[in-house]
């Protein structure tokens, strides 16, 4: 009898087994070269199993459906390929993209709505790119959420969404509205995150919070693209920053700080924050804190490059704007080589939105072309950036246990980081996307 129990119940076990396995879909990916692990050692003649959403295993070799168990799994031949995991861009602007021949004047004829409508091809463009995660630095919360959920059902296709909705900024800094009437600008540009003072960025610190921010942005000095000869000193006193950082920690978000000018960069990292946007201005003091700190930097060095072209093309880009890009577009690359140098923390971010969406591996080239090695350049965009996220349990390395997040290119990138700008395959969560 109690053989026969034991018999019984190791049959219903084996069947129970069995069918879970069945109800998991299955793919099989055959690699001619890989890189794995947040080493990001290449090894070639790889076999990655993804179960649902999951890396099940890797194994050397390419190994059969049969030899694997996984008779009806679909198999995806890459062994000419080079694959790697989806790269994350961790400042992006997705419900919107500059064009110089698009009125300034335009948001004052659309709704949100077209905004979030817009946002779609940016979305599908970013994904074919081969990026499969963003964290957004600043879009309207009734506009990112919603896309946010919509991407999280399947609705529409774009790259996984960490989004920080509004900016925290004070009356008439970056993030305000510039150059329209006070009663124009109050009724049609208000924004959730405009504050005066340590307790009222508190305030506003929570209110985005409870609008759904994933992170805190803020900025913590003037910016180029804001319509106001403030020039790009600080901006957020250090008690409002302190209140800002320490609000944001307690209620378990990161903070990330728009800083181009040295004292407010110096200001932010004293107060704590996760990392500098952009810090065009960097000294000795600055590194040092980094160094302290463990922030991160993420220079964006593709919106510099952009903005600085079109400073040239663009007659009417308002002199406010030109006057600082010409200022602060030089000393960008300047305090990159520095901190690359003092072997500061670098997460990948390229600020599209003022680039167009897609050309996201852009910044790939300059980041080599001002001294970084392919392979820094590449982490700087998954283990670096999965790192400043908080993500690095799920994203950005290809390890079993880890999100299917994964990304093939014709060549290695480790050679010729260029081949990152033509991305033949990209799969999220364990569904192909590009093939």
């Amino acid at each position: 009898m109690k053989t026969t129990l034991i018999t019984t119940f190791t049959a219903i076990t084996l069947a129970l087994t069995t069918n879970m396995a069945l109800a998991q879909q299955h793919k099989i990916i055959y690699a001619g070269s890989v890189m794995l692990g947040t080493e990001q050692t290449v090894k070639t003649e790889q076999t990655l199993v993804i179960a649902d959403d999951k890396i099940s295993a890797i194994k050397s070799g390419y190994v059969s459906k049969d030899a694997l168990g996984l008779p009806g799994a679909q198999v995806i031949d890459l062994k000419n390929h080079f694959v790697m995991p989806g790269l994350i861009d961790m400042h992006v602007h997705v419900t919107f993209e500059r064009d110089a021949n698009v009125s300034r004047h335009r948001w004052t004829t659309e709704y949100e709505a077209d905004n979030a409508l817009r946002s779609i091809k940016y979305l599908q463009r970013t994904l074919n790119a081969g990026f499969t995660s963003v964290r957004d630095l600043g879009s309207n919360y009734q506009v990112i959420f919603p896309l946010k959920r919509a991407i999280e059902r399947n609705d529409i296709n774009g790259p996984r969404i960490f989004a920080a909705g509004n900016t925290v900024s004070p009356t008439g800094g970056h993030a305000d509205l510039h150059g329209y009437r006070k009663d124009i600008s109050d009724g049609v540009g208000a924004s959730l995150g405009i504050c005066n003072g340590a307790d009222d960025c508190r305030r506003a610190t929570r209110e985005v919070i409870k609008s759904g921010a994933d992170v805190i942005k803020i900025t913590a000095t003037g910016g180029v693209l804001s319509n106001t000869a403030a020039g790009v000193n600080q901006q957020l006193s250090d008690a409002e920053l302190s209140a800002i950082v320490d609000t944001a920690h307690h209620l378990g978000r990161k903070v990330a700080a728009h800083a181009h000018g040295t004292q407010g960069i110096k200001a932010a990292l004293k107060a704590g924050v996760n990392s500098i946007e952009h810090g065009s201005y960097l000294d000795k003091e600055a590194i040092a804190l980094f160094k302290k700190t463990g922030a991160y930097l993420v220079p964006t060095l593709l919106a510099g490059a952009t903005v600085s072209e079109e400073a040239i093309s663009n007659p009417n880009m308002p002199i406010a704007i030109a006057d600082k890009v010409r200022e602060v577009t030089p000393k960008m690359q300047a305090s990159f080589k520095l901190a690359l140098k003092n072997e500061v923390n670098i997460a990948f971010g390229t600020d599209s939105g003022v680039s167009r969406h897609g050309l996201n591996a852009n910044e790939f080239s300059l980041l080599v072309s001002n001294g970084m090695s392919e392979a820094q350049a590449i982490k700087s965009a998954t283990v670096s950036a999965a790192k400043l996220l908080g993500q690095d349990t799920q994203l950005g390395d290809l390890s079993v246990g880890k999100q299917a997040d994964i990304i093939s290119v014709n060549a290695s990138p480790l050679k010729n980081i260029a081949e990152l700008k033509n991305v033949q395959f990209v799969m999220k969560a364990g569904l192909i996307y590009k093939q």
